[in-house]
């Protein structure tokens, strides 16, 4: 099709197009869901065969790679410099770049060249700017020529003006997400320094936070000794090795960065050379490992510097300017932690509700939607989700019942998500995690003295539920000497902490949620009855995956996309025959076993098409004719007719099937495959 029949006619649809464009941009919240509905809505604009979107980043002066589509073979280079570059120009000068022919175009040599081995003829790039930000470039190629005239680019103008405003929106929201995530992790390892007192032990702590949110693999804190003049380093935080290993050695001041951090009482940050300078046995240990990037922050109070907060990274874009603020605050509170753990000899007991609720608490409740961790559309779930919701606005007590592995927890926090306590403590306990001895105190907590090892006061689970949710998860295994306490809390809402005479006044929800039967329970006198009646004022029960078969494709679908991008794997597709089989079995561990097998079919993966390993399979021993489990089972019963029931040897079922005989065997158990039908 010729340039010039890209208007006329078509210019109504295109234009309509262009306003399905803009409305695209406004509901897109991700640069990578955005792009290829942006890339299908553009083929219904402009003819290309090549779409880039470069970002400026301030920090090395490039324009990186973030997102393209081709059919070329090849793909554009991943990262930009701004000299002699096209992209480079037009973010300098803010104007667009057309060529009707890159063939004969003499300037931008090296990135004309990238662009004719792709087969690329008519190129333009425009910049990608707003008001308050210039971003970057958006590029379209073709191998057509002459493609981009006037008409053409005052067209994409407005298309690179949308994509400009959606980008720095989705930006924007990054930004602000990314400052929530650090602020959680503040008062994460806040609430950690308030309630360990040795930080030798907390420090791994310390580290798993900070890598919610900083690039990095390696963590460690060295304090100074008065008494030698020198650094100790006490911890190194090393995931990758699957463990923290604890040094106990001697830095010297001079000659290290932690040195260098703590004698300059200044925020240093070095690079693979420059750490490679020091000549220090751990600095070339953590090279030998890979690290790109060191960064070392002094822990300083009023009464001078303490010591210095160390990680390392082997991201090449590790500690950007505000990774680095926000560790200086991280290591403020270190250095506050440490100021009055040597004042004091601990830090930070327990001394108010306010505290223990951020120990239990922080993180605990990630989303704001209803249901949005519970997946399925089958009307058995959606009865049980429309109980949870009328229920959610009262106090009701609600006893949530189901086999293991069906989603209780998580229908516990939508109902706690949609009550008018949702902004108060969702605690959970797990009443059959905890050994008999320690529930008690756990749950009512304990004065100081009240028995051998309460050396402080222990605020409990019920007292920093106050004004909130407590879900007693596994609640039939709390023991019966332990239940007239809980009754008490239902009827009278008080309790005492064990060892102490204070009554104690709390307003909480409880939700409670077991796999047991109850009533059972009650009847062979394992379970109080009147405490069952109080928890039974509202039971749902959470049905088993296979009353609602239905759901398995989508929660199927929903588990191979969290996986594969968890392990950044590109699965396109899943075979019907797989989904068929997923679907006819019986799933004993219900959804927890399904996520598990999903997970597991993703590792073996290697393609775009998910490889399951449906041997695993349990279901129904004789599925219905035409299934693939029937088919395989079928065909197992012919080879052995053939064979004569011979399984090993040269003539064997085993070896003309292609599986050990061990396997065969296995499978001859599974389907229940019986003498009878290969002996005759």
């Amino acid at each position: 099709m010729a340039p010039e029949s890209h208007f006329g006619s078509e210019d109504e649809l295109r234009y309509e197009a262009l306003v399905q464009l803009a409305d695209l941009m406004v509901h897109h919240h991700d640069v990578g869901d955005l792009f290829p509905e942006l890339t299908k809505k553009l083929h219904q604009i402009a003819l290309f065969e090549l779409a880039t979107v470069r970002l400026h980043d301030p920090l090395k002066n490039t324009l990186s790679l973030r997102i393209w589509e081709g059919s070329q073979p090849g793909s554009p280079p991943v990262e930009l410099p701004m000299e002699d570059t096209i992209a480079g120009w037009v973010w300098e000068n803010q104007r667009p770049l057309t060529f009707a022919d890159v063939q004969t175009e003499p300037r931008f040599s090296t990135c004309l060249n990238v662009l004719r081995e792709m087969g690329i003829r008519s190129f333009c790039e425009l910049p990608l700017t707003t008001k308050q930000r210039r971003l970057g470039t958006l590029s379209l190629g073709s191998s057509q020529l002459n493609l981009y005239g006037e008409r053409e680019l005052r067209l994409l103008r407005g298309v690179a003006q949308m994509v400009a405003l959606s980008l720095e929106n989705v930006l924007s929201r990054t930004a602000l997400q990314e400052e929530k995530n650090r602020m959680q992790a503040l008062l994460e390892i806040n609430a950690a320094l308030l309630s360990n007192p040795d930080l030798k032990e907390l420090f791994p702590a310390i580290a798993g936070f900070l890598r919610k949110v900083i690039k990095q693999e390696f963590a460690g804190m060295a304090l100074y000794d008065g008494a030698t003049q020198s650094l100790s380093l006490y911890a190194l935080d090393d995931p990758a090795a699957g463990e923290t290993m604890r040094l106990g050695g001697i830095l010297p001041l001079r000659g290290t960065g932690t040195g260098s951090a703590f004698l300059e009482r200044q925020t240093k940050v070095f690079n693979r050379e420059q750490l490679a300078e020091f000549h220090y046995p751990l600095t070339e240990q953590l090279l030998e490992q890979g690290v790109q990037w060191g960064c070392c922050i002094p822990l300083i109070t009023s009464k001078g510097p303490l010591g210095v907060l160390s990680l390392a990274s082997r991201s090449k874009d590790a500690f950007p300017p505000q990774d680095i603020n926000f560790l200086k605050q991280v290591a403020a509170q270190i250095s506050v932690a440490l100021d009055n753990s040597r004042a004091y000899g601990e830090i930070a007991q327990l001394k108010d509700k306010l505290a223990g609720e951020k120990q239990y608490l922080q993180g605990e409740i990630h989303s704001t939607l209803n249901f949005e961790e519970i997946i399925g559309e089958s009307p058995v779930l959606e009865r049980t989700l429309h109980k949870a919701k009328t229920v959610a606005p009262s106090d009701a007590t609600v006893l949530i019942l189901g086999e293991t592995g069906t989603g209780k927890e998580l229908l516990t926090r939508a109902i706690h998500r949609m009550s008018p306590r949702k902004d108060g403590s969702f605690i959970k306990l797990n009443c059959a995690a905890i050994p008999t001895g320690l529930l008690e105190s756990e749950l009512f907590g304990h004065e100081k003295g009240a028995f051998t090892g309460a050396i402080s006061q222990k605020i409990g689970r019920l007292e920093l539920t106050d004004k909130g949710s407590l879900l007693l998860d596994e609640v039939g295994d709390i023991p019966l000497e332990l239940q007239p306490k809980l009754l008490r809390v239902l009827q009278d809402r008080e309790f005492e902490r064990l060892g102490g005479t204070r009554t104690i006044k709390i307003n909480i929800r409880l939700i409670a949620a077991t796999n047991r039967d109850l009533a059972a329970r009650v009847e062979e006198r394992e379970f109080r009855s009147d405490l069952y009646y109080r928890l039974n004022v509202f039971p749902i029960r959470m049905p088993a995956l296979r009353e609602r078969k239905t759901d398995i494709p989508l929660l199927v679908r929903y588990f191979v996309q969290k996986f594969s991008q968890r392990m950044k794997k590109q699965i396109e597709s899943i075979p019907t025959e797989a989904m068929q089989a997923m679907e006819a079995c019986d799933w004993q561990g219900n959804i927890r076993e399904l996520e598990n097998f999903i997970e597991r079919s993703v590792i073996l993966t290697d393609g775009p098409v998910l490889r399951a390993p449906l041997g695993e399979l349990t279901g129904p021993s004789k599925s219905p004719d035409g299934t693939l489990l029937a088919l395989e089972r079928n065909h197992i019963v012919r080879v052995l007719r053939e064979t004569g029931g011979v399984i090993a040897g040269t003539y064997g079922a085993a070896l003309r099937l292609g599986i050990k005989r061990t396997t065969l065997q296995s499978m001859i158990t599974r389907f229940d495959i019986s003498r009878e039908e290969w002996g005759h």
